[in-house]
């Protein structure tokens, strides 16, 4: 049976996204023992869908509080899930922060806490440091997002600016047992870096934070250059006592959904070249893949088609234009200006969470006949790139893809199919 490419392509990224969602991978890491007073709480994009795992399985009285992104919420009936802004933090996400804050404190060594950890949770469970306003973390996080710093370099940010991430939210629930169940949305899966790493040891300094608010020419207030200036802004390190009762499960990873993509596509008889997790300005990275795109279809290599190449990751975004975007739609947008329809090519990138950036669709895709197309409809890639209008010039194609939220967070997710016969 001939391969429909754009179904392909769908089916990858369907694969990706199932093997990391909360239901396929958290119930079978919880404790055994459910006896005792339980505490759960959670953060991030998958934070209710990972609540509702734990009300189907937990056979012992449970209660908590999670907070999740605006649409991503699940109808628990024990756990409350409360929605908050994502990826610029709100009132709400406050509000809950100090909820949370207030659950854990005060406990006593026999009680344990499990806290449900995803990406997304550093902007959902904001509750700024002594001094700092709320105003003050939101315009600092608008800039690193617009600035092309890195999903490390922002995390050291907010973490230094933060009453309850670093280590912090551990330290709080002292002496209790902390669990910690994680969904990896970052390159190389640090426990420090996803959602800015409330229940482990930071190796990061406040000294680091301001050099990188330096790096990208970010202008801070005096209250904040201050409290980065005191010590008191300093993180739970490594090896602190307060750790000791904290434990720290990771149960999903990129990985495994490039694992699954790579999978289905073997399955439908296709050779796959898995490039990894990948970080870099998201049009740059997109120009490393049109380079691989046309090595294998002129010369055959690094492999010979009919093939697929998938990578994942979290790329960036320096914004200078005005238009709509999101950081899949601008690789796409990229990888489509460099191969300017080359043959036998279609390509995807999508963010598994559902959500590219701050838009509706989760991604797009791109057909050998994206740029013929686009540009009959007097849309230069070249024009629309510098603008940083992905989503416009794929919205105007219709090649957007729009999954709604997905309630899981592994990252991007891209997947370029050559089929057989490309070779020129």
């Amino acid at each position: 049976m001939p391969i429909d490419p754009q179904r392909l392509l769908r089916d990858l990224f369907t694969s990706a996204i199932d093997a990391a969602h909360p239901r396929q991978v958290l119930a079978d890491y919880l404790p055994t023992d459910h006896s005792g007073r339980v505490i759960v709480i959670g953060a991030g994009k998958a934070a209710a869908a990972m609540a509702e795992v734990i009300e189907h399985v937990w056979q012992g009285e449970v209660s908590g509080l999670v907070v999740t992104r605006y649409e991503h919420g699940a109808d628990c009936q024990k756990i409350e899930v409360v929605e908050a802004a994502h990826p610029v933090p709100d009132d709400a996400g406050e509000r809950v922060a100090r909820r949370v804050l207030e659950l854990v404190s005060n406990l006593s060594e026999s009680d344990r806490v499990i806290f449900l950890l995803s990406g997304g949770g550093s902007a959902l469970l904001a509750l700024p440091a002594l001094g700092i306003s709320l105003s003050d973390k939101q315009a600092i996080n608008k800039a690193l997002l617009k600035s092309g710093a890195s999903i490390g370099e922002m995390n050291c940010v907010r973490k230094h600016l933060s009453a309850i991430k670093g280590g912090r939210l551990a330290k709080a629930s002292w002496p209790a047992s902390v669990y910690t169940y994680a969904i990896s949305d970052v390159p190389g899966d640090e426990a420090t870096v996803i959602a800015s790493g409330p229940t482990v040891g930071d190796p990061t300094t406040s000294a680091e934070a301001l050099a990188i608010l330096a790096r990208y020419q970010i202008e801070i207030p005096a209250n904040v250059r201050s409290w980065l200036h005191s010590p008191q802004s300093e993180t739970v390190k490594p090896g602190d006592p307060v750790l000791a009762r904290s434990h720290f499960q990771l149960i999903a990873r990129p990985q495994h959904s490039l694992d699954a993509a790579a999978a289905t596509a073997r399955a439908a008889g296709l050779p796959v070249l898995i490039l990894g997790d990948l970080e870099g300005e998201s049009r740059e990275v997109a120009k490393v893949h049109a380079g691989i795109a046309k090595q294998v279809v002129l010369h055959g290599q690094p492999i010979k088609p009919p093939c697929v190449i998938i990578s994942g990751g979290e790329t960036t975004v320096t914004v200078r234009g005005t238009g709509r975007g999101g950081r899949n739609a601008e690789f796409l947008l990229s990888l489509t200006d460099s191969l300017k329809g080359l043959p036998g090519v279609y390509a995807l990138a999508g963010d598994t969470d559902g959500i590219d950036g701050s838009e509706d669709n989760a991604g797009a895709i791109m057909t050998p006949d994206s740029h013929a197309r686009a540009a009959a409809l007097g849309l230069s890639s070249r024009v629309e790139l510098d603008n940083n209008n992905g989503y416009g010039y794929f919205a105007a194609l219709d090649q957007l893809i729009i999954t709604g939220p997905t309630r899981t967070n592994v990252n991007d997710f891209r997947a370029i199919l050559i089929l057989e016969g490309a070779t020129q």
